[in-house]
């Protein structure tokens, strides 16, 4: 299977301005985007691009570090604007070893198109390779789509990542514990059979149907509106896209 680079586009009721802000702004950004746990800008010289260091906490005893450099294009002739970056990992446990990437701000009536584009080389060898088909490279997609829906919650209905995150892990258990009771409940129909009365033998029928009704709501209905999820989010470009020239333009990280 060939490696194909990751793509994530959310349509945001919200100022260009303050999506701007909210991404390029280290403390904003870190808060909403559940691939980084610090980002923070290093010393630069007037003219130059920005460096910068990120950390993401794997484990409660792990965290990665990396660094990169990103640069912007704040005005552009046709209204948008363009953030793109470059960074490396040198962390001999990181699986994840460099890549580069792009953010595109689209004006577009009320709201803005934020996407992005980004893909990154794996290490580890055939093992790095097997590892990022099956299992990196699909929750990196999760995860930055998660993250960009979040972000539309934070600048839409003020809702904060922390509380965003919260209401997350609330709606999952809820939705586990449901699961959990409903595989538990099959198999106990036959005690609607010992039970008197002309409702014990329809209820033992209806029973499993319940169950199986229960667990499918848990499993397939739609986060609530306070919720943040990926699958809001598209994942395949509408058109073929390009990595801004901007890219091009982007060193080595330090």
């Amino acid at each position: 299977m060939a490696r194909t680079g990751l793509y994530v586009e959310a349509r945001i009721h919200t100022h260009l301005e303050d999506l701007w802000t909210h991404t390029q702004n280290p403390a904003a950004h870190q808060r909403w985007d559940l691939r980084f746990t610090e980002i923070s800008h290093l010393p630069r010289t007037e003219g130059e691009p920005q460096h910068f260091r990120y950390a993401t906490r794997v484990l409660p005893f792990l965290t990665v570090a990396g660094t990169g450099v990103s640069a912007g294009e704040r005005e552009r002739p046709d209204g948008t604007r363009t953030s793109a970056l470059r960074f490396s990992s040198p962390h001999p446990l990181s699986l994840l070893a460099e890549g580069s990437g792009y953010w595109r701000y689209v004006p577009d009536g009320d709201g803005v198109r934020f996407l992005t584009g980004y893909d990154y080389r794996p290490r580890w060898g055939a093992f790095g390779k097997a590892a990022d088909l099956l299992l990196l490279r699909p929750l990196m997609g999760w995860a930055t789509a998660w993250s960009f829906d979040r972000l539309r919650l934070w600048l839409e209905r003020g809702i904060t990542p922390e509380r965003a995150l919260r209401n997350w892990l609330a709606e999952l258990l809820v939705r586990a514990l449901l699961v959990t009771a409903g595989c538990a409940g099959f198999g106990l129909e036959h005690r609607f059979l010992r039970l008197s009365g002309p409702l014990a033998a329809p209820m033992a029928y209806a029973w499993p149907l319940l169950l199986a009704v229960t667990i499918s709501l848990a499993l397939f209905t739609a986060p609530l509106p306070c919720t943040p999820a990926a699958r809001r989010c598209l994942r395949t470009p509408p058109t073929p896209v390009r990595a801004p020239r901007l890219l091009r333009t982007l060193g080595t990280p330090r």
